[in-house]
C-alpha cells in the first residue's frame, strides 16, 4: 500500500499564501543541520538496562541513514509506502524515521509497551512490508513475540531485530553491507504523508494519524518561537519518540535548530537528572508526572544547574501547587501546553506571562492557528462558559488512514477535539474535561472501550465500566465497577491475570476494581459514568486522607 498526497489544493494555497507554511520537505531541515555542523553531537541516548551511552555526530547519524536508507531501497520500499518500527528512545529510532523520509517511506513508529494485541492489528492495517524491534526491552522478547505473530500478518515480508543475532539483525542488515550506496532524497513534496501515528479513541479500534511535513513543520517552528530556543540549547526527552511529544519535540526540535538530542529509554527520575546534568541539558518537556518526578527526587540537589532553564509540561493540566512548587523549587520557567496527535501542540503558556496565567491556563493559541469552544449546536460561548473544544489551522493532520469518515473536520475546517474546555476573555484556554471516553494516564489516552470489551469475555462479568480515577502523579488512573454473574467471583489479580492474557499493554490495566451490585443507569438503560466517576473521586480522597 502507497499513500498519495490527500491534502485540498485549497487548503495548501491558503496556507503557504499566510505564510505558514513552508515549502521545505522535513528532511531538508536534517541535511542543513548535517552541512552547517557535521560535527556536533545529533543525539545521545542512554541504555537503562546496560547503563551504555551512544552519542553520535551529526556526520555520523547520516552515514547511518544513507546505508539504512539504501537497504530499505534495496528491499523494495517505494515511496509512499509504510515502514513500522517499534523501538524505545535509541538512535536506531532517529536514523529509521530518517531513511524512511530519505526515500519518500511514510514512518509509523509504534510504543514499545503494545503487544500482540495492538501490535498484530496497526501493523497490519498500515500493511506494513517492514517491521523492527529490539531484540529485548525491559525483559521482554520483542522478537519471539514477532515470530509468534507472523500468521496473523500475511503482509509483513521483513521483520529486523536491533541487537539480534540472526540474519536478521539490524546491525549487519540493514547497516552492514558495502559499498553504501547512497540513496537519493526524493523530489520534495511536502505535501506527502510522511508520518502514521496511532491514538487511542473512544471505539477500541486506534485510528491512524497521518501528518506531513507542512503540518509539522509549522508545528514544531511555533514551540521553538515560544520557548526561545536556538543551537546552543540541549533537548532532553523521556517521553517515548513514538508519542508525538517526543517525536516532534524531543526528536525533530533539536533537528531543526540544529541542536543536540539526549534521549532516556526508561524513566526514572535519578537517571534524568544525573543525565540533564551531565548532557548540559538545557530544555526538558514531557506530560504532569515527569515534572512530579523531577521536583521530588533528591537527586535535582546533586545536578541541577542553571543550564537548564526551561521544562514544558502537557499531556494533562498541571495542578497549580505541583507547577508552583516546582518553579520554586527547581528555580526554572515553566511553560503549560494543550495538544493532540492530530494537531501537536498548539496551545501555549508564555515565558513571560503572569502566575495567575503560567499557572492556570493550558495556554494561548499558537499564530496562524484557532480555537473555539461551542455549544452542543456549534455556536461560539461567552468567556469562562464550558463548552466543546474546536480546533483549526496550519497544524491540523490530514487524516485517518483508510478512514476518512472519522476526519471531524467540519466546512469551516474545524476539528472536534473531543475535549472540553474554557475560555477566558484573553483567549487562554483550560481543559476541563472529555466528551470522549478515554482516561489520560501520565500523558498516555487509555481507550476505555477496548479494556471494557476485553473484560466482557470475562466468565463472571455481567457489566463493567471503566472510568477515571484522580492521582496527584499520573493525574488520572483507570477505575473498574463490574457487576457479576450469579454463582461467580472477581477478584483484583483475576482481572489483571485475565486481561494480561487478552495481550493488552501494561499501561491500559486498571489501577482499581470494584464490584457492585448494580450499576447506575439511565431510563434508557445506559451506564451513568459521572456518577461512577464520583464514587471514583471519593475513593481518591480516601486513600490522599
Amino acid at each position: 500500500m502507497t499513500m498519495d498526497p490527500i491534502l485540498p489544493p485549497e487548503r495548501v494555497r491558503a496556507m503557504r499564501a499566510a505564510g505558514w507554511w513552508r515549502e521545505r520537505y522535513l528532511y531538508e531541515h536534517f541535511a542543513a543541520a548535517v552541512a552547517a555542523a557535521p560535527e556536533r553531537i545529533a543525539v545521545v541516548d542512554y541504555r537503562t538496562e546496560t547503563g551504555t551511552r551512544h552519542a553520535l555526530t551529526y556526520r555520523e547519524l547520516d552515514d547511518r541513514v544513507a546505508r539504512v536508507a539504501a537497504a530499505l531501497q534495496r528491499l523494495g520500499i517505494r515511496p509512499g509506502e509504510v515502514v513500522s518500527f517499534q523501538l524505545p528512545n535509541w538512535w536506531e529510532f532517529v536514523a529509521i524515521h530518517l531513511a524512511c523520509l530519505r526515500i519518500g517511506a511514510v514512518s509509523n513508529p509504534l510504543m514499545p509497551i503494545f503487544r500482540e494485541r495492538e501490535l498484530g492489528f496497526m501493523v497490519d492495517f498500515a500493511e506494513s512490508r517492514v517491521l523492527i524491534v529490539p531484540a529485548r526491552f525491559r525483559g521482554f522478547d520483542h522478537e519471539a513475540m514477532i515470530a509468534g505473530m507472523r500468521t496473523k500478518l500475511p503482509k509483513l515480508e521483513h521483520l529486523f531485530v536491533v541487537g539480534g543475532e540472526g540474519g536478521n539483525a539490524f546491525e549487519t542488515a540493514l547497516l552492514g553491507f558495502e559499498p553504501v550506496v547512497a540513496a537519493p532524497v526524493p523530489e520534495p513534496d511536502p505535501s506527502a504523508v510522511i508520518m502514521l501515528m496511532y491514538t487511542s479513541g473512544t471505539t477500541g479500534m486506534p485510528k491512524g494519524v497521518m501528518h506531513c511535513s507542512y503540518t509539522l513543520d509549522y508545528n514544531v517552528a511555533r514551540i521553538i518561537e515560544r520557548c526561545r530556543l536556538t543551537a546552543d540549547d540541549v533537548i532532553f526527552m523521556g517521553s517515548p519518540l513514538a508519542h508525538l511529544t517526543g517525536f516532534l519535540y524531543g526528536m525533530w526540535m533539536p533537528m531543526m535548530l540544529g541542536a543536540t538530542m539526549v534521549l532516556q529509554d526508561v524513566w526514572q527520575p535519578e537517571t534524568a537528572w544525573r543525565l540533564i546534568g551531565e548532557e548540559r541539558v538545557s530544555f526538558a518537556m514531557g506530560a504532569t508526572p515527569f515534572l512530579a518526578d523531577l521536583t521530588h527526587s533528591e537527586a535535582r540537589k546533586a545536578h541541577n544547574s542553571d543550564r537548564f532553564r526551561l521544562f514544558v509540561c502537557g499531556g494533562a493540566p498541571i495542578p497549580r501547587v505541583l507547577a508552583e512548587h516546582a518553579a520554586r523549587e527547581l528555580d526554572i520557567a515553566l511553560m503549560a501546553v494543550w495538544g493532540m496527535t492530530e494537531c501537536g501542540a498548539i496551545t501555549t503558556t508564555r515565558l513571560d506571562d503572569p502566575p495567575e496565567k503560567l499557572f492556570g491556563t493550558d495556554g494561548l493559541i499558537a499564530p496562524g492557528s484557532e480555537v473555539r469552544v461551542v455549544d452542543p449546536e456549534g455556536k461560539p460561548l461567552p468567556p469562562g462558559v464550558e463548552g466543546r473544544l474546536l480546533q483549526r489551522g496550519p497544524a491540523t493532520f490530514i487524516g485517518y488512514l483508510k478512514r476518512p469518515e472519522a476526519y471531524d473536520v467540519d466546512t469551516e475546517g474545524f476539528f472536534d477535539t473531543g475535549d472540553l474546555a474554557r475560555m477566558d476573555a484573553d483567549g487562554y484556554i483550560r481543559i476541563t474535561g472529555r466528551s470522549k471516553d478515554i482516561i489520560i494516564r501520565g500523558g498516555e489516552n487509555i481507550p476505555v472501550v477496548e479494556v471494557e470489551n476485553l473484560l466482557y469475555k470475562h466468565p463472571a462479568v455481567a457489566d463493567c465500566a471503566v472510568v477515571a480515577m484522580p492521582d496527584e502523579r499520573l493525574g488520572e488512573l483507570g477505575c473498574c465497577f463490574v457487576t457479576l454473574n450469579p454463582g461467580t467471583t472477581l477478584s483484583f489479580d483475576d482481572m489483571i491475570d485475565f486481561l494480561r492474557g487478552q495481550g493488552i499493554a501494561k499501561n491500559y490495566l486498571p489501577e482499581r476494581l470494584e464490584v457492585v451490585a448494580a450499576m447506575p443507569r439511565t431510563a434508557s438503560g445506559k451506564i451513568q459514568k459521572f456518577e461512577l466517576r464520583e464514587i471514583a473521586k471519593q475513593f481518591h480522597r480516601q486513600r490522599a486522607s
